[in-house]
């Protein structure tokens, strides 16, 4: 029975796969095969012994059924997965599990699915940054109506709003490069950190099995990682999920039926946008992924708190830790690739553009030309006062801005008339837009091709 919605709707299988059942049993039986293959370095154990573990440390021989049949008799997984190798190993059984704790396997398997699921990140994200900088590129200096408060601004271009998330996304990219070391540390010291049960070069050994399994070698643990690590991942999920609501609340909210700037493709021939309002073309991809990213950033939370274990450690963790890791995961690479797809094939109206800027009647340039009259000596003050009580009288009478900057006395002494109607294109105010998405591009196709 499938009570998840990531077992049938959400969450690709390149995802799935490192964080499920087969996913998990996989990596505890390579971490425990590491753990004789060291002690077969240190000389403890035969290469012949060692061989045969290596043999069976597959889950086709070793399965998860069989684990998940001993679970029910030992009420322990990891004691359940040594008796099922015991069962297979022969005369080689005894060295399997040798000086280890139950979480030098469990958190070694952990850094090796946050290790993979890095990896994937990696390749997702890198490709959502190269289709913004195409973006960005090809309407770098395409005008739109700037807005805030949700009100009619100033001119922007689409690329400079979309250089802006650019460099966001880059910054995502340079934080998991620069976390990643951290977030997939291993520990081999046994119960309480000591390394006691593994002897006097405990050190050496635990080196060993982290190089054996590519990941980092900590330098003090208890029983656990620290979950700081775990942490530090969790949040930068939660980061990059937020980051990706916002580039589609932006879709969403400009493809307003009033707006109309820019759309989510639409399959005019197949898709459907509503039961009984055939005219319908929602931003579903967009509202489907913001949706997701509000349970991604719910993970923050019991990740902090998994952080906080009684003495060496407690059990409290471990539940809880089986839904925030692979779910945060499992949902981000879902949005991230439905972002990337909705960005790909984002429609972009540039007519509307213009026209949502025509329909300003001129209000988007009182900026433009008060600081046009402080340059001509008119104080800031004044100069404001003058703009807006020409934009009040422009709301007010239906009529543009223009025509009340030509009308007042004070411009007219300061600004001619064909300066005016220069100043009035959108285009005369759009700053160093250009030269800060081609900024924003370099470094983003710098640190991807670094």
């Amino acid at each position: 029975m499938q009570v998840s919605p990531i077992d049938y709707r959400y969450g690709r299988d390149e995802a799935k796969e490192i964080w499920s059942r087969n996913g998990r049993h996989s990596r505890l039986l390579e971490v425990e095969r590491a753990l004789v293959w060291a002690h077969c370095k240190m000389g403890k154990v035969s290469a012949e012994h060692y061989d045969k573990i290596a043999d069976i440390s597959d889950p086709g021989i070793v399965t998860a059924e069989r684990v998940d049949e001993l679970e029910k008799e030992t009420k322990h997984d990891i004691m359940a997965l040594t008796k099922a190798m015991a069962e297979v190993a022969g005369d080689a059984g005894w060295c399997i599990h040798l000086g280890a704790t139950s979480n030098d396997i469990v958190d070694s398997a952990v850094a090796l699915q946050i290790r993979d699921s890095i990896r994937l990140q990696r390749i997702t994200m890198t490709e959502l940054l190269r289709v913004l900088c195409d973006i960005s590129e090809r309407y770098r200096d395409t005008v739109m109506l700037g807005r805030t408060h949700g009100q009619a601004a100033v001119p922007i271009t689409f690329g400079l709003k979309v250089a802006v998330w650019v460099d966001e996304f880059r910054r995502h990219l340079v934080r998991l490069d620069e976390m990643e070391k951290r977030c997939i540390t291993g520990k081999f010291l046994g119960a309480v950190g000591t390394g006691a049960a593994l002897g006097p070069s405990a050190l050496e050994l635990q080196q060993l099995i982290m190089s054996e399994l590519g990941l980092e070698i900590p330098v003090a643990t208890t029983q656990v990682v620290g979950r700081d690590r775990y942490i530090e991942w969790v949040g930068w999920m939660a980061n990059v999920s937020s980051s990706i609501e916002k580039v589609l609340q932006e879709i969403r909210n400009l493809q307003r039926t009033e707006i109309g700037e820019v759309a989510e493709a639409f399959d005019v021939k197949k898709q459907v946008g509503s039961s009984t309002m055939a005219h319908k073309k929602n931003p579903i991809t967009s509202e489907n992924a913001c949706g997701l990213a509000r349970i991604i950033r719910s993970m923050i939370m019991p990740s902090y708190e998994n952080a906080l274990l009684w003495h060496e450690r407690d059990l409290a963790n471990s539940s809880s830790e089986r839904f925030t890791l692979s779910h945060s995961m499992i949902l981000l690479d879902d949005i991230i690739v439905k972002c990337t797809s909705v960005m790909k094939n984002l429609v972009i109206n540039r007519e509307q553009m213009k026209i949502n800027l025509e329909n300003q009647r001129g209000l988007i340039m009182a900026e433009k030309v008060m600081l046009e009259l402080v340059d001509r000596g008119v104080s800031r003050d004044v100069a404001h006062e003058i703009l807006r009580e020409a934009s009040m009288n422009t709301i007010e009478n239906q009529s543009n801005l223009k025509s009340e900057c030509k009308n007042n006395q004070i411009i007219k002494e300061k600004i001619s008339e064909d300066e005016i109607d220069r100043m009035f294109n959108p285009l005369s105010h759009i700053g160093l837009s250009g030269e800060i998405v081609d900024n924003a591009i370099k470094l983003a196709n710098n640190y991807i091709s670094n």
